[in-house]
């Protein structure tokens, strides 16, 4: 009678083990998040050869392995760049990248730096640092107001190349501007960061950026009808001339994402996605490790006993 019970019981803990792990994998799979190594990069970012597997440095970029990659320095007419060497295949994905802007400039200080989704790479040129009539995407981070605007500077804003239209660099790409906003990420007293997550199959492309403290996330824009190329390298570029700041990469993490786009309604709506149930999740993993320990002491014990009933007869 007892063996029977102790059966029932270490079946019963079983299933609810199994129940609880099942349940687990399926709330991790539902978030779709896989980090992406071949387009990430932390500190020191380069190994003993003084190179990076994933990444190209150019023109005048500097490595500092405990603090940053310094794309310019705060002296005039420098170019520097950061490039996958890889494509960015994924039909779905998210960019996050910390960076710094900020110098000894008093008023004056330019030009700011750009971060690419394009056809080519590592082509240095007057956009930011990188080619005109680039493929692709470019989100400019300006610093330097070319020309009299409705809005303040620093400056954010997208541009679309198609591989024929130049940046309208007199009027600060205002013609060419898709969307953007106005963002004082320049000498800020807490670690800014911006976030791009695209959607092919939906075609939408969403900026975030911060700026006024830890994990608050600013809207800065979406975009729909989106087509990046289907190779698309990822970069980061900054030039500085008369005016100049020191325009840092501190790191890049992207990850692919299974994940669907946000839904027209929540969009017009301001509706702000489901929450991870975070906590829910590590009641389920502490249940189902509570579940299989004890699953398995009533296994030894039951095994204990066992070989004891077999010894008395």
């Amino acid at each position: 009678m007892g063996k029977s019970v102790f059966s029932r019981l270490l079946m019963g803990l079983s299933l609810l083990a199994t129940t609880a792990v099942v349940v687990v994998s399926a709330a991790g799979d539902e978030d779709g998040v896989l980090p992406l190594r071949t387009h990430s990069i932390y500190m020191p970012y380069i190994d003993q050869d003084l190179q990076n597997r994933w990444f190209d440095f150019g023109g005048d970029a500097l490595v500092n392995t405990n603090k940053h990659i310094r794309l310019t320095s705060d002296i005039p007419s420098q170019t520097g760049y950061l490039w996958s060497r890889l494509p960015l295949t994924s039909s779905s994905f998210q960019v996050e990248f910390e960076f710094k802007v900020g110098g000894k400039g008093d008023g004056l200080y330019g030009d700011g730096f750009a971060v690419w989704l394009t056809k080519d790479r590592a082509v240095m040129g007057p956009v930011f640092g990188n080619k005109d009539q680039f493929e692709g995407l470019g989100i400019f981070f300006d610093t330097y107001a070319n020309s009299r605007q409705s809005h303040s500077f620093p400056y954010i804003m997208a541009m679309m190349g198609d591989g024929k239209t130049n940046y309208d660099n007199a009027n600060d790409g205002e013609s060419n501007k898709l969307g953007g906003c106005e963002s004082d990420f320049r000498e800020s007293l807490v670690p800014t960061k911006g976030r791009i997550t695209y959607h092919r199959d939906s075609g939408t492309l969403n900026f975030k950026i911060q700026t006024r403290g830890w994990d608050e996330w600013d809207e800065c824009f979406t975009l729909s009808g989106v087509k990046l190329p289907t190779i698309s390298y990822l970069g980061f570029t900054s030039v500085t001339g008369e005016v100049h700041d020191n325009h840092d990469i501190i790191s890049v993490t992207t990850s692919t994402l299974s994940g669907k786009a946000e839904s027209p309604f929540q969009k017009i709506n301001n509706t702000p996605p489901p929450q991870k149930k975070t906590g829910v999740m590590w009641y389920l993993k502490f249940l189902a490790a509570c579940a299989v320990f004890v699953a398995l002491v009533m296994a030894f014990k039951m095994s204990k006993g066992g070989s004891n009933d077999m010894k008395r007869f």
